[in-house]
């Protein structure tokens, strides 16, 4: 898989300087830095922001600011993303990738718990979302978020495959794999939905609300 994924970085658009730099950053200064998005996931969402063409964003899981970039830099002019983020040491760090960004005025920062925030939006004001928070709330989520898409609207889910987890013997203490497959479970029931699931890094889907 890797000579895969050096194949395709390869053969699609170059990683924006400013969005490597971030990057590079998470890696040497935070833990878990693969919470932000990455090169290939990055042109992803940048080119279905351009596919949908949103008005409005709606994000739970800022992190680095990484993929709140991406959605604004597909953004059409006037555009909004709309990012939550729970953990408010990351505030000024967040602020200060935006602020370095010619897309960066698009970008609103909430800092909170996505699950107070998102109540306080009107029904139906945003055109896609992205899903990419604790794994444990992600049914919680999905539920707090349909409302506020509109109809044709699109969610993004990310990290569904959770490294390939969701097909192997779950641990029982693994409540972030039990969550993830509880939610795969819920969604593939749906019929408020129609759902795919891409196999690009750790599993992307792609929701349309009917």
């Amino acid at each position: 898989m890797e000579k895969i994924e050096e194949y395709i970085l390869s053969h699609i658009d170059a990683e924006p300087e400013l969005l490597r730099k971030i990057d590079r950053e998470a890696h040497v200064k935070l833990l878990h830095p693969r919470m932000a998005s990455g090169h290939l996931q990055g042109r992803l969402l940048k080119i279905l922001t351009q596919m949908i063409r949103p008005k409005r964003v709606l994000e739970t899981g800022t992190f680095v600011g990484y993929s709140a970039l991406c959605f604004a830099e597909g953004l059409e002019e006037n555009g909004e993303v709309h990012t939550i983020e729970i953990n408010d040491e990351l505030e000024d760090y967040i602020r200060s990738n935006v602020e370095q960004s010619e897309f960066g005025d698009r970008i609103k920062l909430y800092i909170g718990d996505a699950l107070q925030v998102i109540p306080g939006f009107e029904d139906e004001s945003f055109d896609l979302a992205f899903i990419d928070a604790d794994k444990e709330s992600y049914w919680e989520y999905f539920e707090t978020i349909l409302p506020k898409i509109r109809k044709g609207g699109f969610i993004l889910v990310d990290n569904t495959l959770w490294y390939g987890k969701v097909v192997e013997k779950v641990d029982g203490n693994d409540w972030q794999t039990k969550s993830v497959l509880e939610f795969n479970n819920k969604l593939a029931k749906d019929n408020r939905v129609e759902k795919v699931i891409l196999p690009i890094r750790d599993g992307v889907t792609i929701i349309r609300k009917k």
